[in-house]
């Protein structure tokens, strides 16, 4: 379908379900980052203006450094191009050299070289797993002694089984752990062993990944009303405090977040992909309809970020993660279900996208928008970002059978 573009606001739509379309919308997001993203001396930069240009050379996160790796280990696996297998195995020798430690962790900051940022993250550490263990998966060898030692490390450090979850963050010297116990590290964490499943076979990343989703959708959501509460004490009882004056935080935020109950329904849908449960698709839809039912900004459009126990609207500016996973969790429950909601809720959402996060004059989507619609500032992709979400879920939307169902935009 023709489009015409009134400034960054799309009037008429490509047509979504596309395979092509979803294709071309990877190749133009890859295109962003081709030949401004590899530092020569170790690496990737991490600190990209809209247009590309690099406002930090300096600094490195573990989170990027390892999205990097996935972006390209995917690329490669699905397309076969030699450039992305380089790429994945120049952050492998990177996140190797410079971000792991003596004592076996991986520094979650670095500039020039050095640490800054001391801290033992689960989370970084959860995305060491799924960065080697998409890598491992496309066919690169050398990652596997990555997959092996993260498990092994977090096994070790951050597994807690009379809990079964992962704590979250030790000082730099690992020997005063946290009080605080999250939900986001443990997300990625069963989605980091859903991916060393599938690249090794190993049962033991499998059972972790269901244990995980049960303890995360079921146990500690029956405290919540059901829903996934972000921050815990020690016991693992939901904090309603915790971070309550930082509703917008990256990492840890106040409050329910509508994007990660889209992203445990996608899991939930995976591992029933996988090896059925009967739970899983009844969890995902209620997980789903929960995030939609609070999180359609109903007056400004898109989704917001956050919304609080009774529903209310907090946090009401749009991320651009937010709604590319509700994008491929509504296309997912709709090849499962077959029921047309989903597939309506799909074209909205891409929509949306592409009248306010999309970049259609350089590429790859905008990080974070006012409630209105309308970009904070010109960072397009600052530390953590690299549009690993963006390029994650349109693989994912090909991968469940975008050919099967029809290509008519509704």
């Amino acid at each position: 379908m023709g489009q015409v573009l009134h400034g960054n606001v799309a009037t008429n739509y490509p047509d979504f379900e596309s395979p092509a379309f979803l294709n071309d919308h990877i190749s133009r997001t890859l295109a962003f980052y081709e030949d401004i993203a590899v530092d020569p001396a170790g690496g990737f930069y991490h600190c990209f203006e809209d247009d590309g240009r690099i406002y930090n050379r300096d600094l490195r996160h573990l989170v990027s450094s390892c999205r990097f790796v996935f972006d390209y280990a995917l690329a490669f696996r699905e397309r076969g191009d030699p450039k992305h297998r380089a790429k994945a195995e120049h952050g492998l020798r990177f996140l190797e050299a410079a971000h792991r430690q003596a004592n076996g962790s991986y520094a979650w900051q670095l500039r020039n070289g050095a640490v800054i940022h001391g801290q033992l993250m689960a989370y970084g550490h959860a995305f060491v797993m799924i960065a080697a263990a998409l890598a491992v998966d496309a066919g690169i060898k050398e990652a596997r002694p990555t997959l092996d030692h993260i498990w092994g490390f977090m096994e070790a450090h951050f597994w807690q089984p009379d809990h079964g979850a992962y704590a979250d963050e030790f000082d730099p010297d690992m020997s005063v752990l946290s009080p605080y116990r999250g939900q986001n590290a443990n997300m990625h964490s069963c989605e980091g062993c859903i991916a060393a499943y599938r690249a090794t076979g190993n049962t033991r990343y499998l059972e972790r990944a269901e244990a995980l989703a049960h303890k995360f959708t079921v146990e500690l959501a029956g405290l919540t009303g059901g829903l996934i509460w972000e921050h815990y004490d020690t016991n693992w009882t939901p904090d309603y405090d915790y971070h309550r004056d930082k509703p917008n935080d990256l990492f840890k935020p106040w409050g329910i977040q509508p994007g990660h109950l889209v992203e445990w329904a996608r899991l939930l849908l995976t591992l029933e992909s996988i090896r059925s449960q009967p739970w899983y698709l009844d969890r995902a839809i209620a997980l789903y309809g929960r995030a939609m039912q609070h999180g359609r900004d109903t007056e400004l459009g898109g989704l917001v970020y956050g919304f609080a126990p009774d529903g209310l609207i907090f946090a009401r500016d749009k991320y651009y993660w937010v709604h590319s996973e509700t994008a491929a969790t509504a296309w997912r429950l709709f090849h499962r279900t077959g029921d047309e909601t989903y597939r309506q809720d799909y074209h909205d959402v891409w929509r949306y996208a592409w009248d306010h996060l999309i970049d259609h004059e350089h590429g790859a989507w905008f990080r974070v928008l006012t409630p209105e619609g309308k970009k904070i500032d010109n960072q397009k992709s600052p530390p953590g970002k690299t549009d690993y979400h963006t390029l994650g879920v349109c693989w994912d939307i090909l991968s469940v059978g975008a050919e099967d169902i029809g290509s008519s935009a509704v």
